[in-house]
């Protein structure tokens, strides 16, 4: 018994999306959202990137660290984080946003605090009028590396590759740019499991 054209066709895009972390940005992603912000929130150290879907290959519009030192109060940090996300947004006009998803932090004051620097990242996304998704953090290790355990250096060296850089970004940027190249891996299948709307 043989199997039509279609079918074959079928199980030979199954193969591939099994095959690897690869991404497939299709025009059907360019058409919703060209330009993708990646943010890794954290009050000392949140991570942005933002890329371009374009059809060979995605590439990088900016990225970077919004740094805070230890002597600065929260409160001075969560709004240099809005201020550095705003501005961001207004420079590379990206039409949607995509944040790590909450996991579970070993004590609640972590938690708490992790919280108030991803509050104040969607803050800014949110006054912008962007689309904002979560994608848990294994599932970001999951869909560049293919591992959802990676270390952080593995999502850094994957990213380079993915993105054609000379050097691999620092940590908490590779982590935000992760988080735009995954989402723009599930758009172009046209599936939103890896990404949850919020």
């Amino acid at each position: 018994m043989g199997i039509s054209l279609q079918q074959f066709e079928q199980l030979q895009r199954r193969a591939t999306r099994r095959a690897g972390p690869a991404v497939e940005p299709t025009v059907a992603v360019a058409q919703t959202h060209a330009i993708i912000l990646g943010i890794d929130p954290s009050v000392r150290g949140t991570g942005f990137g933002v890329i371009r879907i374009e059809k060979r290959q995605p590439s990088v519009l900016g990225h970077g660290t919004v740094r805070c030192p230890a002597a600065w109060e929260r409160s001075r940090c969560l709004l240099q984080i809005v201020r550095a996300v705003r501005e961001q947004i207004a420079k590379l006009k990206p039409t949607v946003c995509v944040v790590e998803g909450l996991f579970y932090a070993q004590n609640f004051q972590t938690a708490l605090i992790m919280g108030e620097a991803r509050g104040a990242s969607l803050v800014a996304a949110a006054e912008a009028g962007l689309e904002i998704f979560e994608i848990a953090p294994r599932k970001v290790k999951q869909a560049i590396v293919g591992y959802g355990a990676a270390q952080k250096h593995a999502v850094g060296k994957m990213v380079q590759r993915m993105l054609n850089l000379p050097e691999p970004p620092e940590a908490d940027a590779a982590d935000a740019l992760a988080l735009a190249l995954a989402y723009a891996q599930s758009a172009s299948r046209y599936t939103f499991d890896l990404a949850k709307r919020i």
